[in-house]
């Protein structure tokens, strides 16, 4: 096989694609769409490009020769299917392969509108069927002892009001781990009434109420913060100044599960689930949640009925008299 050739995909980006030169210009091409047309993260970007890269390798190994442009026209359902097959046998998971599938179609559908390739075998592939998860939140009770609690495991008291101030954006705001460290100092408006403005997913801005002890949480961390923060600094950042790294968050989480008896599914991203499901039980509007959270499509937000109703479910069993019989 040829040494991978390093493509550039857009401005500093580069991409490593073991294929030709044809191959990889367009898979630097469609990564390099992908991050600023479709305005994917650089984590989707990243997972893309290790999908696709390996997708290549195999059609190398699988046919024997270099996977240019004229051999990924000409590839079958077999071939096709043969790659999933190999990465259902490596043990990967469904949603894995899932995403590999999705990753090959959207691959392709730019390779035919570019009028660089067309192959219609993968029409041939069926989508694969994946369970509906339901997402894992905490009680009332969890979620207010893990944002209380974590203050204590710091190593200095500006560390731990920063902490419990991360915490209670997530839980009080509904944010993404991601979203709460990427906050500039700036963004903290000024006007304690004002509502924060979050750039999400696919850099789409959202208007999310500051409630007054989130806010307050915020303001006696930055009160006790040893650094001169200034608008474009970031808000949250770590002993030696720099921005706060979100496996910091995780590493404290993980440490409150052991010291609270917490399930292994209180991660920092259960309390935005927590935050979604207790304004649901509180009677909270679903279209104003999915505004609130950011998800572009309604039926995402819709799994959080699922959680309520088990839930429901749950206190009926274990208080209901005839449950009992």
């Amino acid at each position: 096989m040829a040494r991978p050739s390093r493509i550039a995909a857009s401005g500093a980006r580069t991409i490593d694609v073991p294929a030709q030169s044809d191959v990889g210009r367009a898979a630097g091409a469609w990564l390099a769409w992908l991050a600023d047309q479709r305005r994917a993260s650089p984590h989707t970007v990243a997972a893309y490009r290790r999908d696709l890269t390996g997708f290549l390798a195999f059609v190398a190994k699988h046919t024997g020769q270099q996977a240019d442009l004229p051999a990924l026209a000409a590839l079958g359902l077999t071939e096709f299917r043969a790659y999933l097959a190999q990465r259902a046998d490596a043990g990967g998971a469904r949603t894995s392969t899932a995403r590999a599938l999705s990753v090959l179609r959207g691959f392709f559908r730019f390779l035919e509108r570019r009028g660089l390739a067309i192959n219609t075998a993968l029409a041939g592939i069926s989508g694969l069927r994946l369970p509906r998860s339901v997402p894992k939140a905490l009680s009332v009770e969890e979620a207010g002892e893990a944002v209380g609690a974590v203050a204590a495991l710091a190593g200095a008291p500006w560390l731990g009001r920063r902490d419990v101030a991360v915490l209670t954006l997530l839980y009080g705001a509904g944010l993404r781990i991601g979203e709460a460290i990427g906050l500039a100092r700036r963004d903290l408006p000024r006007d304690p009434a004002a509502p924060l403005v979050i750039t999400g997913k696919g850099r789409k801005q959202r208007v999310v109420p500051l409630l007054a002890p989130v806010r307050s949480a915020i303001e006696s961390y930055l009160s006790l913060c040893p650094y001169q923060l200034g608008p474009d600094d970031p808000l949250f950042v770590g002993a030696r100044g720099e921005r706060l790294s979100a496996r910091v968050v995780q590493r404290q989480m993980e440490r409150l599960r052991g010291w609270l008896g917490l399930p292994d599914s209180a991660t920092p991203h259960a309390l935005r689930h927590s935050f979604a499901t207790h304004l649901l039980a509180g009677g909270g509007d679903l279209r104003a949640i999915q505004e609130l959270l950011g998800h572009a499509s309604l039926s995402t937000t819709q799994r959080y009925t699922s959680v309520d109703a088990a839930r429901l479910m749950a206190v009926h069993a274990a208080a209901h008299p005839r449950a009992k019989t």
